[in-house]
Order: structure tokens, then C-alpha cells, then sequence
């Protein structure tokens, strides 16, 4: 007897907001599952029937990261060990995916470790948004999809920026990322920062130059991400002082670790258009300059995708964004 009792949607603590809007979308209750002991440990209890049922975790691991991950891990335990049929952890933000080789001696992989815990826990699937880096899908043997941000960025930024326009990358890393939104939204150019990094430090480089014309245009910064602002706010600087009409900022991921904030606030940034794969800081939402976009339809869409089988590569991601990933 083919099996119809639909699927489940779980969340753990890290980003109930986004976990609820995309349970509304969807028509469904999204249950939550996660309490904690006196002494700090997590308890996870799920309080509906999984058996035989498709499973769909959403629980990015942001800050604060370890506990984020151990949720994760332990939901993941549960609904296996609960029958479930499949088990999807939703990731919309995956922490530790800037440590994804080993860049200098006696470091671990960071990014693969927590890939194949991930997978060790019971995961069937993984799906992430905007990953840092496109070989770590490659860390883990079940399918991992990784969803594009431009799906809910994009109707925004080209109605805030129908002409004049110039899409900038802070380093070089991002050139295919910077090419993409620039074909889609119909830029006059692009612009390339030079960044030097030094790998021995936490959260240190510096944007040192810039190769492309933004006199008189208005720029926009793109970059997967934006943790203590640093890069960000040196490639705005530069910009302004290579004549900038303005200067906007879009990127996936807003974690805006201190001192991002001050730093944000004194930049020469208009507005910093920024998803919700991460819970927003409050006194930046006050600061006036952030523009929340969501990826909840996003994010539940591809759950129809895979419950009912679907591409999500026809439907979710752009032909052009396959294109550069490619040469990139």
C-alpha cells in the first residue's frame, strides 16, 4: 500500500523564524524539538509520528555554531531512529565551510569533518544555500544539493538597479559570482578587488586594489558572505575613492561578527541587501542600512522538489549560474 502520509518538517533553535515562514508557505506546522537540560545539554524530543515519513530538518549551523551543529546532529539521530523514511538536513547557512583544505601544516579539514558527521548522524540528504566553496559536496557520499541565493536576491536588486550599474567582487574568488549577477541584472561592467589574506591570523585581509572603472556608477558589491565586515568596508573605501556614485552590498550570509557592526555604520555603504540563512543582529536591523530578503520560498520549493521528485536544477537555479560555477 503506497504510502501517504506526507512529510514532516523539524527545526532546531538556530533560525525558528526562518523555519516557520517556510512551514507557511508550504501549509504545513513545522514542530520543534529542542529543550536543554540544567547543565546546558541539548535534549531533542520529536513529538509526531515519523514512521515511514519523509523527514526535512531546517537548521543552519550559525552562531553559535557548535551548539547549532550538535542540535543537528542529535535531530538527525532522532528521526532515524524513529523510522523515518528520509531524512533531509536543511543548512541553509553551513558552518565551518570556510576551512575547506588545508592551507597551511597541522590543520584539520574542518568543512569535510563536519560534512561526514553529518552524514554518519542518518542524513539522507543535505541541502545548503550559497556553500562557500564547490567541491565540498564532494566530501560526503549521499546526494547534497546547494541552492542559489540570486533565486530571491535577483527581482530585488533589478528593481533597485535598472541602469548605471557596475557589480564589483571584493577578491578574485568571487569574479564568477560577480560575472553572474552582472549578465542578470544588466550591468554596464565589472569590478575585481585584490585581497591579500594571511592565513596564520583569524578574520585578516585586506582589499589592496581594484582593477575596473566605477566613476559616476553605482556599485554593487556582491560576496557569499559577511562575517566581521572587514573585506566588505576596505573594497567600499576603495570604490569611494575611485569616484563611486554609491555603493550597495548583496551577499547570503550576514553573520556581522563584531566589530561588523561599527564598521558597517561609519562605511560608505548605502544599504546591505542580505538573506535571512542567519538571524539578523538587532542593531544592525536598526542601523537602517540592512535589507532583509528571504529565502523561505526558496527553501520551500526545494522541499517540494524533492518530496515530489522534481529537478531543482530546471526549476531553482538559473542556467547562467550553471554556466559560470563551471568556469569558475
Amino acid at each position: 500500500m503506497p504510502n501517504s502520509n506526507g512529510f514532516v518538517l523539524i527545526t532546531g533553535t538556530a533560525n525558528l523564524k526562518l523555519a516557520k515562514d517556510v512551514a507557511k508557505i508550504l501549509g504545513q506546522r513545522v514542530w520543534e524539538t529542542v529543550t536543554t537540560f540544567a547543565d546546558g545539554e541539548k535534549r531533542i524530543i520529536i513529538p509526531e509520528n515519523l514512521r515511514k515519513r519523509e523527514v526535512f530538518i531546517i537548521q543552519p549551523t550559525c552562531p553559535p555554531v557548535d551548539s547549532s551543529i550538535i542540535e543537528l546532529f542529535l535531530i538527525i539521530d532522532a528521526a532515524k531512529r524513529s523510522s523515518a523514511s528520509e531524512v533531509t538536513a536543511i543548512i541553509p547557512y553551513f558552518g565551518y565551510s570556510r576551512q575547506d583544505r588545508k592551507d597551511r601544516p597541522r590543520v584539520p579539514i574542518s568543512a569535510s569533518i563536519m560534512a561526514r558527521l553529518i552524514e554518519y548522524a542518518g542524513a539522507d540528504r543535505i541541502l545548503t544555500i550559497d556553500i562557500h566553496s564547490e567541491q565540498e559536496p564532494g566530501f560526503v557520499e549521499i546526494p547534497w544539493d546547494n541552492l542559489y541565493s540570486s533565486y530571491s536576491l535577483l527581482p530585488v536588486l533589478k528593481e533597485r538597479f535598472p541602469r548605471n550599474l557596475v557589480v564589483a567582487s571584493p577578491d578574485k574568488n568571487g569574479v564568477a559570482r560577480a560575472t553572474f549577477y552582472a549578465e542578470l541584472l544588466k550591468a554596464d561592467g565589472i569590478a575585481i578587488g585584490f585581497k591579500e589574506r594571511d592565513t596564520s591570523q583569524r578574520n585578516k585581509s585586506k582589499v589592496m586594489d581594484m582593477i575596473g572603472n566605477v566613476k559616476d556608477k553605482d556599485v554593487l558589491l556582491v560576496d557569499d558572505m559577511i562575517d566581521t565586515g572587514g573585506t566588505i568596508v576596505d573594497a567600499a573605501d576603495l570604490i569611494q575613492s575611485r569616484g563611486a556614485k554609491s555603493i550597495s552590498v548583496a551577499a547570503t550570509h550576514g553573520i556581522f561578527s563584531d566589530p561588523a557592526p561599527q564598521r558597517i555604520k561609519v562605511a560608505p555603504i548605502d544599504k546591505i541587501f542580505i538573506t535571512d540563512t542567519i538571524p539578523i543582529r538587532q542593531d544592525l536591523l536598526r542601523s537602517g542600512k540592512v535589507v532583509i530578503i528571504s529565502v523561505a520560498k526558496l527553501l520551500a520549493e526545494a522541499i517540494g522538489c524533492i518530496y515530489n521528485g522534481d529537478s531543482m536544477s530546471e526549476k531553482l537555479i538559473p542556467k547562467a549560474h550553471r554556466t559560470y560555477e563551471e568556469r569558475d
